[in-house]
């Protein structure tokens, strides 16, 4: 007889496995990058979404909104964005007195398009929300509503009239998600399936909010063993001492690593962590909380790559499951 763990990971992995194959159904040939983002969302993380122009970053945010029963709302970061477009504003109306107007940010799923456009003023107006789940304004503090996620996109080419996102940024997002050019048959694929309209508006929500928020709780509940947690913590340092680090992976970064670890294993219906899901997101969760050396950015060593080489140096445990 079925215990009901068991089958509490059993309905997470089915649930798991729609939501991916909902978003790929309209995104083709990125079947990582989707499992990577589906991940962020039961690990209560913030995705930011990095590459050239044209590769679909924007249509997967919108899939993955649509394919949940969640609210949306899209935020197009432009240079004359204030924080209060973002978060909302208190306005003082004769008839009822002081009144909260909320903004966009309070939606379940936020598509921040182009996020490096805007202000740092503006782009910090994110940090607390990001963060705590919450806006503050005028001393008045507005929780947000769960699921909260975040989905950013920004072109990392083309720097003019752009405003590099500041360190502790970056660290409120889970994961930088780079999504790449589609393999030719994909490409193929695309041409075939999106040359023709209404693609994205098929997609019916396969979850609904209520279930997403018992799905989170159950991937909390996955066993981490110590061997694994001090596998973590040998790879946050493995990235602090690396010759071409000049600021490994943070305290926080480890936190994140864990509780994306804990998806990972329960997406594959299992209780417990094992050493290889915390390497298939150790590039995704680490890699953009670290600086590089002026050397190491002279000779062309990438973030990426400390952190592979990291997996690469850092012993696996042999014993997970204590």
């Amino acid at each position: 007889m079925a215990r009901p763990a068991d089958r509490n990971l059993e309905t997470f992995a089915g649930y798991f496995e729609r939501i991916t194959e909902s978003v790929e159904y309209v995104i083709q040939g990125k079947p990582d990058v989707v499992r990577l983002c589906v991940t962020a969302l039961f690990a209560e993380g913030h995705v930011l979404i990095e590459d050239v122009p044209g590769v679909g970053k924007t249509m997967l945010a919108k899939t993955l909104a649509r394919s949940l029963g969640c609210s949306f709302r899209r935020i197009q970061f432009t240079p004359d964005l204030l924080p209060t477009d973002i978060t909302g504003v208190r306005v003082w109306a004769r008839q009822r007195g002081i009144e909260f107007h909320p903004g966009p940010i309070f939606s379940q799923i936020v598509l921040g398009d182009e996020i490096n456009r805007a202000s740092p003023k503006t782009q910090a107006a994110l940090l607390e929300s990001m963060e705590e789940r919450q806006v503050t304004l005028d001393g008045h503090t507005y929780e947000l509503e769960r699921p909260f996620m975040v989905v950013a996109t920004q072109n990392p080419i083309e720097h003019e009239g752009t405003y590099p996102l500041p360190e502790a940024e970056l660290d409120r997002f889970l994961m930088r998600v780079r999504v790449g050019y589609p393999d030719p048959q994909a490409e193929a694929d695309v041409l075939s399936i999106h040359s023709l309209p209404g693609r994205l508006e098929e997609l019916q929500p396969v979850v609904s909010a209520a279930n997403v928020k018992k799905l989170i709780d159950v991937g909390h509940g996955v066993h981490v063993a110590d061997a694994i947690k001090s596998y973590i913590v040998d790879l946050l340092v493995a990235t602090r001492e690396h010759e071409s680090s000049y600021l490994g992976a943070s305290p926080r970064a480890g936190l994140m690593l864990l509780r994306a670890s804990r998806v990972a294993a329960a997406a594959e219906g299992r209780e417990y962590v094992v050493p290889d899901d915390v390497k298939q997101l150790g590039v995704a969760v680490l890699a953009h909380r670290i600086i590089t050396t002026p050397e190491a950015q002279l000779t062309g060593i990438t973030q990426d790559a400390i952190v592979e080489n990291a997996l690469e140096r850092t012993p696996v445990p042999k014993r997970t499951r204590s």
